[in-house]
């Protein structure tokens, strides 16, 4: 089975986050889109993901023009429906209207079948100071990692 191939991360989301869920959501993209995509040119940093109309859409994520697609192309910048699961859908929508919770991109692959997935994290949001100690502790592990490097 070849690995997955990742076209865009969020690489913020850990540090402003604690991701307490993983979800795997299909896309609803345009044929310029999905070529644009394996050419690698997407950014999900700024996108989130939230509820129009009872569905979960995808905001701001930066998918570029395909440019042989010249009059078929799309707007880099559209809203994308997530395909879920019908229950997985309410649960979701259920715990962010509920308990506060955030669903954020973590990141855009294809999949062992080439069709093009999310990985969208439920997670809720960090405070100050909750980010200053993953710093400490992040540094804490590179220095003792480099104390065993040098003692052999």
């Amino acid at each position: 089975m070849p690995p997955r191939k990742t076209v865009a991360q969020n690489r913020k989301a850990t540090h402003e986050y604690f991701i307490e869920e993983h979800v795997e959501a299909g896309l609803q993209l345009m044929g310029s889109e999905v070529k644009s995509l394996r050419a690698g040119k997407a950014s999900i940093n700024e996108a989130y993901a939230g509820e129009h109309r009872g569905e979960i859409w995808l905001t701001n994520a930066h998918i570029a023009e395909y440019a042989p697609a010249n009059r078929f192309g799309h707007d880099p910048k559209r809203p994308r429906k997530l395909l879920v699961n019908k229950r997985e859908r309410d649960r979701l929508l259920g715990q962010v209207r509920r308990e506060g919770y955030t669903l954020v991109p973590l990141s855009i692959y294809f999949n062992e079948r080439g069709l093009a997935k999310l990985d969208l994290g439920l997670a809720k949001g960090k405070k100050k100071a909750d980010k200053r100690e993953a710093t400490k502790q992040r540094d804490w592990q590179r220095q003792k990692a480099r104390v065993m490097r040098e003692r052999g």
